[in-house]
C-alpha cells in the first residue's frame, strides 16, 4: 500500500527517517512554467537549495514563497560547475538531485522513507516516467539515473550536453519513480537541442570509440540516427498507441536526432575546409 504524502509526512514525524538526512538540490534558469509544481511535491523536505543562473523570468520569485527553499545564483559556465557549487553549500548527509521538472511519485517517497538511515549502500537510482503536459506516456528514451546518495561519496562531471554524478560506492535502483514534465515552450525547446546538440557533438568526436555505446556510435553514421529513433520510439516503444503526446515526443525525439546529424555534418565540412 501506498501511503498519502499527508499520512506519510505524519509518520515521519513520529519515527527518524532519512527524509530527514536530506538535502534537495535543483538547477534552475527561467523554469517558472515548472518550477512550482516541482516545489509542491518537495514541501517534506527541510532544506531544498535551488541554484539559480540569473533567470530573467519568475523563477526565484515562485521559490522564494516556499518557506523551506533556498536561492543562491552563479553564472552559469557548466551543468556540472553548478551542481559542485550546490553541493559544497550543503551540510546534509544525503543529497537529492532533481531537475527543475521533475515530479516526485508517492510511491518513491515512500521508498525513500523506508530505506536505511544507515547501510552500505552510497546511492540510489530511480526511473522516470515521460509526460508531455501532464499526459504519461507508457514509454520513452529517458534512461534511468542516480538522483539520491551521500553527499560525501558523489561529484558531476559534465557529460556531452549535460552531466552526471559519479558516486563511489554502491548504487541500488528504487521502484518508484519520477515524472518527467517539461512544460516550457517548443521555442525555448528548439534552442535547447540546437545547443545540446553542439555539445554532443563535440564529445562523439572527441571521445575514443571504445567509450562510446552503441546508439552514439550510429549517431555518427549520421544519416541513420533519426530515422531509426523514429520507428524505434513510434512502433517498438509503442508510443503510436498513446495519441498526439506520443506523437509529439516520436517527433521530439526525431527532430533532435536530426539537429545532431546537421552538427555532425557541418564539422564535417568544417574539417575539410581547414585542410584544404
Amino acid at each position: 500500500m501506498i501511503l498519502s504524502l499527508s499520512t506519510l509526512q505524519q509518520q515521519l514525524n513520529d519515527s527518524a527517517s532519512l527524509l530527514d538526512e536530506i538535502t534537495i538540490l535543483i538547477l534552475t534558469y527561467n523554469e517558472a512554467p515548472n518550477i512550482r509544481r516541482t516545489l509542491d511535491k518537495l514541501r517534506w523536505a527541510q532544506r531544498v537549495l535551488i541554484v539559480d543562473s540569473f533567470s530573467t523570468d519568475d523563477t526565484v520569485a515562485i521559490a522564494n514563497s516556499f518557506p523551506n527553499v533556498e536561492v543562491l545564483q552563479r553564472r552559469f559556465d557548466s551543468f556540472a560547475r553548478q551542481c559542485n557549487f550546490g553541493l559544497a553549500h550543503i551540510r546534509s548527509e544525503w543529497v537529492l538531485s532533481l531537475d527543475a521538472d521533475y515530479i516526485l511519485s508517492e510511491k518513491l517517497l515512500h521508498d525513500i522513507a523506508h530505506l536505511p538511515v544507515s547501510g552500505t549502500t552510497q546511492g540510489y537510482g530511480a526511473r522516470f516516467r515521460y509526460c508531455i503536459w501532464g499526459q504519461p506516456l507508457r514509454r520513452s528514451l529517458y534512461p534511468p539515473r542516480t538522483v539520491l546518495y551521500r553527499k560525501g561519496r558523489g561529484a558531476y562531471q559534465d557529460d556531452g550536453h549535460g552531466h552526471r554524478v559519479a558516486v563511489s560506492g554502491e548504487i541500488q535502483m528504487l521502484s518508484g519513480w519520477i515524472d518527467h514534465d517539461d512544460r516550457k515552450s517548443l521555442e525555448r525547446w528548439l534552442s535547447e537541442q540546437s545547443r545540446y546538440a553542439i555539445g554532443e557533438t563535440k564529445k562523439l568526436l572527441e571521445a575514443p570509440a571504445t567509450d562510446l555505446n552503441f546508439a552514439d556510435r550510429v549517431r555518427l553514421w549520421i544519416l541513420p540516427a533519426p530515422f531509426l529513433v523514429f520507428f524505434y520510439t513510434l512502433f517498438v516503444k509503442g508510443l503510436i498507441l498513446d495519441g498526439w503526446p506520443g506523437w509529439y515526443y516520436v517527433f521530439q525525439r526525431t527532430l533532435a536526432e536530426i539537429l545532431l546529424s546537421l552538427r555532425l555534418i557541418e564539422t564535417r565540412f568544417k574539417t575539410h575546409n581547414r585542410t584544404e
